[in-house]
């Protein structure tokens, strides 16, 4: 394994097959719901194929993040500019997913994915939202539903046994790190590397040092 797909393990891959096994603990046979499919978001959703779920629904605005999506194993994607998320999830399931990931840091993600979730449901805030950024959900759903609401920091990950673990799944062919890497760059390109990675161009891509 290359040092620049061994890079991208321990930044990348870690937080969104964490949050999936260690944080949200999802069981074979469940569905979820993955907002944002950049690179957490798309390792959230092989997360989720490892962990054998069955309906895995990816939600994003650029049509080449969703083919990503495909790629990495959702069985159905939306674009989230084509109406109301949370409503075309609930119709889309009959009442709801049982997890849903938040991969992107937005307080109406977050919010989309608590609202996509069935009675009982857990939703996993895996995205970095601004500090100052505030979110408003009806108190009273918290008891009713009995819904679960968390945070998942770095997947939950204890890097000493995970990373290798990961590492272990790559060279076995059951994680997906290639994909991720959609463009290599020279460091004297960094500029252009930041600005594909904001258009939302790439899934990732690496710089390297030579």
């Amino acid at each position: 394994m290359t040092l620049h797909k061994a890079a991208l393990i321990g930044c990348w891959v870690s937080p969104g097959v964490g949050a999936v096994i260690n944080t949200a603990r999802v069981e074979a046979g469940s569905s979820v719901l993955v907002i944002g499919c950049g690179g957490v978001g798309l390792n959230c959703i092989q997360g989720a194929v490892l962990a054998g779920a069955e309906r895995i629904i990816a939600v994003d605005l650029k049509a080449n993040k969703l083919e990503y999506a495909k790629q990495f194993g959702a069985t159905d994607v939306l674009d989230a500019s084509e109406g109301d998320t949370a409503a075309r999830v609930l119709e889309l399931t009959g009442g709801g997913v049982d997890y849903a990931f938040e991969a992107i840091g937005l307080s109406k993600t977050i919010v989309d994915c608590y609202e996509s979730t069935r009675l009982g449901g857990t939703t996993v805030v895996v995205g970095m939202a601004p500090e100052d950024d505030m979110m408003t959900i009806p108190a009273l759903s918290l008891p009713r539903t009995e819904k679960v609401l968390r945070g998942s920091w770095y997947g939950s990950a204890r890097p000493w046994l995970d990373l290798p673990k990961m590492v272990e799944l790559y060279m076995g062919g059951r994680l997906q790190v290639d994909p991720l890497v959609s463009r290599t760059y020279p460091l004297d390109e960094i500029n252009e590397a930041y600005e594909a990675l904001d258009r939302g161009d790439v899934a990732r891509s690496v710089l390297l040092m030579d």
